[in-house]
């Protein structure tokens, strides 16, 4: 087996045995991953990789937003914080902006280590019993 081969498989064993707050986590990794490559993109004026990565964020963030449980008034909020990351996207991507594309970027970032620390303190309750 090639060592690209094992990472594959690696990766795609990863993602199969997540569980769903890991593999919210993986999405946000994915969403900045993508957005890095867009201002990649944008720094040596590739415009169809930066409009396939800015495409992929965006196709990401509309991921995030189906699994909100619109019941619960704080997916109300993020809803709302989705689509205008959304919507920074397509301006980004028309606009050619890195200045967007970092807004945005630090969105995905705020959002992503508060869920790394969610899904800390969760383990911490299991693994210890605390009710912290």
């Amino acid at each position: 087996m090639s060592v690209q081969n094992a990472f594959n498989a690696y990766k795609q064993n990863s993602v199969t045995t997540a569980s769903p707050a890991e593999l919210t986590l993986m999405l946000y990794n994915g969403c900045i991953k993508f957005i890095h490559q867009a201002k990649k993109a944008i720094a040596v004026n590739n415009i169809e990789a930066r409009n396939t990565a800015i495409q992929k964020s965006q196709a990401i963030i509309s991921e995030l937003m189906s699994t909100l449980n619109m019941d619960i008034a704080i997916s109300q909020e993020m809803m709302k914080l989705y689509e205008y990351m959304n919507y920074q996207l397509s301006q980004a991507n028309m606009k050619n902006s890195t200045v967007l594309l970092d807004e945005v970027e630090a969105l995905v970032i705020e959002f992503r280590d508060a869920w790394k620390e969610i899904i800390q303190i969760n383990r911490k309750k299991q693994y210890t019993g605390d009710s912290v």
